[in-house]
């Protein structure tokens, strides 16, 4: 563990950091040392006075949240030591029903001197701001699928249903500019549902384009260019996994990739009894999301289609080895377990746990750890 002459506690609010100092020595008491302003260089005045007074290295921790990752640059900047706690996992009791700034930040401080605290991964400043360009277009798709609900629901209410195969595709936006409703008031509003529909279409094509775009400059291009190799994995659902999970490097295997993406089974095991449920859903919902997408290609036979030729181009002999392994196995494993009655849905979760771990292998062969690459 990281030796320290002092560990801080901070629980950060936008306006606040409370404060709280634990000195190295182990049955030291833990002091809340008061309340500071949450701005620049604030925490770095307070960092000297604690200097002054227990000595150096001094290590810091706060709860990652929507204050995000300022107050750590500041501080590894400064050349302090600083973590960022993963608020779900810090240990809590049962017992204790009352919560203040004051305690939480004296909790934290007392935890991190005795190294109970798991940090997040903290993202550079290139990473994070290609990270919130994919979560803005996300977050369009949400706001466009809520505009389409709305508009459906709008007809419905009046006994206007669509009767074709399949919504907004060409056929259907001809039939909605024919829709006709008794009242000017009535067709205002549908005309307003309508253009929200296309605003938000418009909204999410606009970020798509960003991304395609900055893709090619991005340091993490190549390893998002590789990963389309693999069947199921288009631009988006390669850009989204990587912005989520970061450098692939940092995990030894492929299991703490699987891990971190909350697709293992978790566990209550007791004595000789042995209990498995569900998957974990810790980390990213959003990688989760667009893996479980591609993994129902897997539904079908092995083959490189048409689409994905362009995608394979120019990559090494490695990573596409290891695409059409992934393909020959997850195919032929989506299909067993479904003829052995697994729910489609845990069948397709269980192909999506696999493919990170192929994924994890292609972004070494892309961007091979340092002492590999020194060999």
């Amino acid at each position: 563990m990281y030796s320290s002459a002092a560990y801080i506690g901070l629980d950060v609010h936008k306006a606040t950091i409370s404060v709280s100092v634990s000195p190295a020595e182990r049955m030291a008491e833990t002091i809340h040392i008061g309340t500071i302003a949450n701005r620049p260089g604030a925490i770095l005045e307070v960092a000297k006075k604690v200097a002054k007074r227990h000595g150096e290295p001094l290590s810091f921790c706060y709860e990652a949240g929507p204050c995000g990752y300022g107050l750590y640059r500041e501080l590894t900047g400064a050349g302090y030591e600083c973590v960022v706690v993963a608020p779900s996992l810090i240990p809590t009791r049962p017992g204790d029903q009352i919560k203040t700034d004051r305690r939480d930040s004296i909790k934290l401080a007392r935890m991190h001197r005795a190294g109970e605290l798991i940090s997040v991964w903290v993202p550079g400043e290139e990473h994070e701001a290609v990270r919130d360009l994919i979560r803005a277009r996300e977050t369009s798709l949400q706001a466009l699928s809520r505009a389409r609900q709305s508009l459906q629901s709008f007809l419905l209410r009046r006994g206007i249903i669509y009767t074709g195969k399949a919504s907004w595709t060409k056929i259907h936006r001809r039939w909605l500019s024919r829709v006709k409703l008794d009242t000017p008031v009535e067709q205002a509003v549908f005309q307003e549902y309508v253009n929200a529909v296309e605003e938000a279409e418009n909204r999410r094509d606009r970020l798509t384009k960003e991304i395609e775009m900055l893709i090619p400059s991005w340091s993490m291009g190549p390893v998002v260019m590789a990963l389309q190799s693999m069947r199921g994995v288009g631009l988006i659902t390669a850009a989204t996994v990587v912005a989520e999970v970061g450098d692939f490097n940092r995990f030894d295997n492929p299991r703490q990739v699987m891990a971190f993406l909350g697709l293992i089974p978790s566990e209550r095991s007791s004595g000789t009894t042995t209990r498995r449920g569900g998957i974990t859903k810790a980390g990213s919902a959003r990688a989760r999301r667009v893996l479980a997408e591609g993994a129902w290609s897997y539904r079908f036979g092995p083959r490189i289609g048409r689409e994905q030729l362009p995608q394979i181009e120019g990559l090494p002999n490695s990573v596409t080895d290891i695409a059409w392994k992934a393909q020959l196995r997850l195919s032929h494993k989506f299909r067993r377990l479904l003829a052995t009655g697994k729910p489609k849905n845990i069948a397709a979760t269980a192909i999506a746990r696999e493919m990170v771990g192929f994924m994890w292998a292609i972004a070494r062969e892309v961007s091979p750890p340092p002492e590999s690459a020194d060999r």
